[in-house]
């Protein structure tokens, strides 16, 4: 996509005239499924009389007038707070159903029992219930699950923390609700994340609208190449252990029920090791193209220790009348 040199940024449902031209600036977080994306506006509210009643749905179009904008999605407002001096309002939006009145408990903390049955059968189970249409990988749904509880514990926060195990994501996406392994969630979702490639600039300037910059993060500490995890064979009465990847191992010490659960886990474990391998941070012009679960291409303008593709973890774009449109870019190895 060849990007435009005009900003622009369009808010569209509640309020929207009024938001459109009193925005000062903006900020979207699209993060890879761990926490629920956000947008953050700051509106004036100097020339208004009264507070008129920011409810209900807003979306974000961003990108430039030379080459469109992009939707980036519907978000539920969830927050207003008014200041006096200078006298601005901060909306805040989430893309989950946050809201006061809460009618299918959604944030509620609550514990129950599931098994024998699939993963599948659990997440559309609890997807379901709250309104979003399921969609989850065919090899998460099929995965036997013997005996799961769910301890005091919100219905989003337990598919998470279940999804971690596989080394997968849950995300809400508008009415959607998807549980994937990283980098299928678009896909699942219905949109398609092009690879953006990404060059320096000759002469890279901070003065520069183009400037990039990067830090990268590699772990120093001894590096593990697989892991251990442990199950219980009642049969034998003993504890057995299964070897994912090489030596040096890190052991999982939490005990699985069968000799499945306790690959399966081995498997997302060494799948997060080889990702944490390397970290990388980059600050880049603004680009709607980017969005977690999707990649990154670092070209040869780079140096040799940085090029190559990246998966990102999280995209946070911002933008106002002083500093334009950027984007800061979270990124890990992508792993097969």
């Amino acid at each position: 996509m060849a990007l435009g040199f005009t900003p622009a940024v369009q808010i569209t449902g509640a309020n929207a005239a009024l938001i459109n031209t009193h925005l000062v600036d903006w900020e979207h977080v699209d993060a890879s499924g761990v926490k629920s994306d956000t947008l953050k506006l700051t509106v004036r509210i100097d020339d208004l009389e009264g507070m008129p009643s920011f409810e209900g749905k807003i979306g974000l179009l961003v990108g430039y007038h030379e080459s469109g904008l992009v939707d980036k999605g519907e978000f539920n407002i969830t927050r207003c707070q008014p200041q006096l001096f200078p006298p601005l309002l901060k909306i805040i939006a989430t893309a989950v159903p946050f809201k006061v009145a809460d009618e299918t408990k959604f944030k509620e903390r609550r514990s129950a029992s599931y098994g024998p049955t699939t993963l599948g059968a659990i997440f559309r189970e609890l997807a379901g219930k709250h309104g979003f249409s399921p969609r989850i990988s065919a090899d998460l749904d099929a995965k036997v699950i013997e005996h799961l509880d769910q301890s005091n514990e919100t219905d989003m926060g337990f598919l998470t923390r279940v999804a971690k195990v596989y080394d997968a994501v849950t995300k809400p996406v508008n009415e959607l609700y998807v549980m994937a392994k990283r980098g299928e969630v678009k896909s699942l979702s219905g949109k398609t994340l092009p690879v953006v490639t990404l060059s320096v600039t000759k002469g890279n300037s901070p003065n520069d609208r183009s400037f990039i910059n990067a830090e990268l993060d590699e772990e120093s500490r001894v590096k593990f190449k697989g892991c251990k995890t442990v199950w219980w064979d009642g049969a034998s009465g003993k504890e057995c252990v299964v070897e994912t990847g090489s030596a040096p191992f890190k052991k999982v010490t939490q005990r699985y029920q069968n000799e499945a659960e306790a690959k399966d886990a081995g498997e997302g474990m060494a799948r997060k090791i080889k990702r944490g391998e390397k970290k990388i941070r980059i600050d880049c012009p603004g680009n709607p193209d980017l969005g977690a679960e999707g990649l990154i291409e670092l070209d040869d303008t780079w140096p040799s220790f940085m090029r190559g593709q990246w998966s990102i973890d999280q995209v946070t774009a911002t933008g106002s009348r002083q500093q334009s449109y950027r984007c800061s870019i979270s990124a890990t190895l992508p792993v097969a």
